[in-house]
């Protein structure tokens, strides 16, 4: 069985990681472009459903293939889904709803599609049920809905079933959310690629830190806090899956998180905005990770690298940050005199790093680098939503 995992373009690394970090082979896992595929055991998938929702931290959704086939032509396409197993997947009286999307292929009018798939789903149904050509197949949404993903790509037909239901970045801490924030899974993944290693010698600190999704993210990490502890996933709704294969899942989780308060504190966090701040602190008590980060209200200007060593203790600071762009909460020239800012702090004239500092910022395109003139050790291009952008990471010394 394939349980797929779809990502944000950038992190698909980083999904990787997931898997091996809760025992998955690494040769057991397929990389593409937005997509992680694990090649599950027949006899365990169901159970690695669960593990996946529970662990991936950087995936937006987990799905698991019915089947996949090549279609050029729409009655390949449908000829192809009609033989697939749907009586094994789609309950008795379910709704079933159609999404999908198409890449380099033949087929791409999305809504004929859906339409196909669909009636290629019923006859199979029909067929299962000894009902005729003409036979119905009653939904019911209040018994339980199957959502169906086919992708299209290279005239390869991929067909999926949503095990998510509402996308992973929804951890289920962040009910009120700050002006324009970033997804979780995003912040998750900017924290590993800006290879920050929690308990050492270095403290975080995000200056910009908003409804603290950065921070909130690294602390889960740092204490193996599942991203899916505290939300619910479709899958429970699909008797051969269920909700047993949830609470063995949340057991385990349970079981390897490590959430105790330490003697120092490795996570700080500012904002100018009271706001934010009130909202950081709730947003951390609900992930329960509020006893390993401190939330003040402080001018971002404020930040500098000794100010740093006072707050933190610690001789070394990593910012990691996500300042507003230009065209979403102000102008791109106010946008950039602020990286012309967050550079003065903590790079030098030369673009070297101060002393005791690192510093990754994510900004729309190289809108970072054009503004400061200085460019970046390592830069990885991600998406925030639909905003394509990179990720400057500056860790050099003169």
């Amino acid at each position: 069985m394939k349980i797929v995992l779809t990502c944000l373009f950038g992190l698909e690394s980083c999904v990787r990681d997931d898997l091996t970090a809760i025992g998955y082979e690494r040769c057991d896992i397929n990389v593409s472009d937005g997509m992680v595929v694990l090649n599950a055991d027949d006899d365990t998938w169901e159970s690695d459903v669960a593990r996946v929702n529970m662990w991936t931290r950087r995936a937006e959704r987990v799905l698991f293939e019915v089947g996949s086939f090549p279609a050029r032509e729409f009655s390949e396409l449908f000829d192809g889904t009609c033989a697939l197993p749907w009586y094994e997947f789609i309950p008795d009286g379910y709704a079933f709803i159609i999404n999908g999307y198409s890449r380099k292929s033949k087929l791409y009018g999305i809504s004929a599609c859906q339409s196909l798939v669909k009636k290629a789903i019923v006859k199979s149904l029909c067929r299962s049920k000894g009902l005729g050509a003409d036979g119905i197949i009653a939904e019911d949404a209040a018994k339980g809905v199957v959502r169906v993903q086919f992708g299209i790509v290279n005239d390869n037909v991929s067909v999926m079933i949503d095990t998510s239901g509402e996308g992973l970045h929804k951890r289920g801490y962040r009910p009120l959310t700050h002006e324009a924030p970033i997804r979780e899974t995003l912040a998750s993944g900017m924290i590993t690629l800006g290879r920050y290693r929690p308990f050492g010698a270095e403290a975080l600190a995000d200056p910009f830190c908003g409804s603290g999704t950065i921070l909130i993210e690294a602390a889960m990490m740092a204490c193996n806090i599942a991203p899916g502890k505290n939300r619910s996933f479709s899958y429970e709704n699909l008797p051969y899956i269920g909700e047993y294969a949830k609470k063995k899942a949340y057991e385990e989780a349970l079981s390897l998180e490590d959430s105790e308060a330490t003697d120092d504190c490795f996570f700080f966090g500012s904002d100018i905005d009271p706001k934010a701040i009130e909202s950081s602190i709730r947003n951390a008590k609900a992930a329960g990770v509020a006893d390993h980060i401190k939330f003040t209200v402080a001018d971002a200007a404020t930040r500098t690298p000794s100010a740093f060593e006072k707050i933190t203790g610690f001789s070394r600071t990593m910012v990691i940050t996500n300042p507003p762009y230009g065209g979403r909460l102000m102008t791109p020239e106010e946008a950039a005199d602020i990286y012309k800012m967050i550079s003065s702090l903590y790079l030098t004239s030369q673009g070297f790093c101060r002393p005791g500092m690192r510093l990754s910022v994510i900004t729309p395109d190289d809108s970072f680098e054009v503004a400061t003139g200085h460019k970046a050790d390592k830069r990885v291009k991600l998406y925030n939503g639909n905003i394509k952008c990179q990720l400057n990471n500056y860790f050099k010394l003169k």
